[in-house]
């Protein structure tokens, strides 16, 4: 779905409580969007109600979940902004049960505009309590940066997922953000935790593969998901076609894997409800 349509008053359903779940990586290049347009897609196609909400200027979740960032209409800079509510940026996908709150160019800009700002980190959290109840899962495609865009996800998050790929220097960067999620830890918001680690670009082919998921594991135990995702040309091959590989290649490894981890990520948050 090309065309950004606002959800219609009312169309949000009430549901049980919300994960809302910030996906971070202050590397980039490490699947990170692939991860959050692939999973939300997966958990929807189970019959969950999910929110993708874009904060990365770079648009890419927007677009490979068929919405144009330059069409007319709220975005969540106008949410940053307080210009638009984040209902009226909701926007429906091809998926059903998937939405998404699009980014556009202009939140390059917002880093700037909320300097000065009042209560400048907490704007997307008092955003997300007005829709919240609608969703089972909302999903906050960070930026590959820790500017007040990620700070704004890690106060309006309960959890923090890391999407790590299998490869030399997978974990640079990574002791950075368990650093700053520390820090936001301590001021801004103390419930929140790392609690997926997704390992990505996984090739079963190679010694290398293997060590850092052996590393990864013995350093984030369970918290590790056991679901990985490969090396997969149709992952890479989806966002041309402005759809999670699920619809445009549903029966390819990609989309397999995402499936097999969206299940392993409901049935861990049932688990643990329980």
């Amino acid at each position: 779905m090309s065309l950004h349509q606002p959800m219609e008053s009312g169309q949000v359903a009430q549901s049980g409580s919300c994960r809302v779940i910030a996906v971070a990586n202050q590397k980039g290049g490490v699947g990170k969007t692939t991860t959050t347009v692939n999973l939300s897609a997966g958990l929807a196609e189970i019959g969950w109600r999910v929110l993708v909400v874009d904060l990365d200027p770079q648009a890419n979740a927007t677009t490979g979940l068929g919405i144009d960032p330059f069409a007319e209409g709220v975005s969540t800079y106008d949410v940053l902004l307080q210009t638009g509510t984040m209902a009226d940026s909701i926007v429906p996908t091809a998926v059903e049960n998937l939405w998404v709150s699009p980014s556009t160019l202009d939140l390059a800009g917002a880093e700037i505009e909320l300097v000065s700002a009042f209560s400048r980190e907490r704007r997307l959290e008092t955003a997300l309590s007005t829709v919240c109840s609608g969703f089972d899962y909302v999903f906050i495609d960070c930026p590959p940066s820790l500017g007040l865009l990620t700070i704004n996800a890690l106060a309006a998050a309960r959890e923090v997922m890391v999407p790590i790929q299998c490869e030399y220097y997978a974990l640079e960067g990574l002791g950075q953000l368990m650093r700053n999620i520390e820090l936001v830890r301590n001021s801004l918001n103390s419930v929140l935790e790392i609690s997926l680690i997704v390992l990505v670009m996984y090739d079963s082919r190679t010694k290398l593969s293997a060590q850092v998921v052996s590393e990864i594991r013995s350093y984030f135990g369970d918290k590790v998901c056991r679901q990985m995702i490969p090396r997969n040309i149709r992952l890479a091959e989806a966002p041309s076609h402005g759809a999670p590989v699920t619809v445009t290649h549903p029966r390819s490894r990609g989309a397999l894997a995402y499936r097999e981890l969206a299940k392993e990520v409901a049935d861990g948050a049932l688990a643990r409800a329980g």
